[in-house]
């Protein structure tokens, strides 16, 4: 076991998976994404007794596989099971661009006008709880894949493979705000309602490309921060 930890990527620039950084910074995560979910219970609104519950929003789906992330990192910390780092790596490889493309999205929203995301019957966020749902997860996730994760793949195929997913999870999103609207009424976000069907098909595929761009962005950030493996520059 000590061998095979040992055999860490030479671009990974600290211990991971380890009972050290790796360990605090995964059980902080996880402590933050829980408090997350808490607000949610402890502020109800009409989203809590609706179709989807919180997992309307993109937001909440993020931060669902956050926790997932950093839940499978932390116990590959605390047993040191390299099975569970790599399943860790392989949350992140979507958890990461799509945090980022929530952080994004969100603020940039904010900015042109914040009834596009907060809808008129929901209750201001306290500045706390809207750092943990719209910044903090993707905080995290960016230090854990600079600090303790090894480099993502950088091929051809990895980046069409990217563009595919980050495009499938952007229209599956759609069907599935869809489908809630369909039992409830409303969409979970204001911006939904302002935009025709044909906008709106405009709008996810928009995000679909900002989560590629986000993946590539958190790609190019690593080899900034760690190097590049020779022979893999020209698949950047």
């Amino acid at each position: 076991m000590a061998e095979e930890l040992s055999r860490r990527h030479p671009l990974q620039r600290l211990q991971s998976p380890s009972r050290g950084i790796s360990a605090v910074l995964h059980a902080v995560g996880l402590v933050s994404y829980a408090s997350s979910f808490k607000y949610l219970v402890d502020h109800p609104n009409i989203i809590n007794d609706s179709y989807g519950w919180h997992m309307q929003y993109l937001t909440i789906i993020g931060l669902s596989l956050a926790t997932a992330t950093f839940a499978s990192g932390l116990l590959a910390d605390l047993i040191l099971s390299p099975r569970l780092f790599t399943l860790k790596n392989n949350f992140a490889v979507t958890a990461a661009p799509l945090e980022v493309l929530v952080s994004t999205l969100y603020w940039g929203l904010r900015i042109i006008d914040p009834a596009l995301v907060m809808p008129t019957w929901a209750a201001p966020l306290e500045t706390s709880a809207d750092l943990g749902f719209h910044f903090v997860p993707a905080l995290l996730l960016t230090l854990d894949l600079l600090l303790l994760s090894p480099p993502w793949p950088t091929t051809t195929v990895a980046s069409v493979r990217t563009l595919v997913i980050s495009t499938a999870f952007a229209f599956a999103y759609w069907f599935w705000v869809e489908l809630c609207y369909a039992h409830n009424g409303f969409y979970p976000y204001p911006i939904f309602e302002a935009l025709s069907t044909p906008w709106r098909v405009v709008l996810f595929a928009f995000s679909g490309c900002l989560m590629t761009a986000s993946a590539f962005g958190l790609r190019a950030a690593y080899g900034w921060v760690n190097g590049v493996e020779m022979g893999k520059v020209k698949g950047l």
